[in-house]
């Protein structure tokens, strides 16, 4: 689960850059962006809730 959690931060801060620098229109990373926020929201409680005794 760390792993994923880690793959969807790097997969959000890319998305993120290419918003950054207008390669692709926001328009159409939006979608995008909000479900790589849920999924990170996701992967974090489940990583806090298994390091949790």
């Amino acid at each position: 689960m760390s792993i994923a959690l880690k793959e969807a931060r790097e997969t959000h801060y890319w998305l993120r850059l290419l918003i950054a620098t207008d390669i692709i229109p926001e328009n159409q990373l939006t979608p995008l962006l909000d479900e790589a926020n849920q999924l990170v929201a996701i992967l974090t409680t489940i990583v806090k809730k298994l390091k949790s005794p």
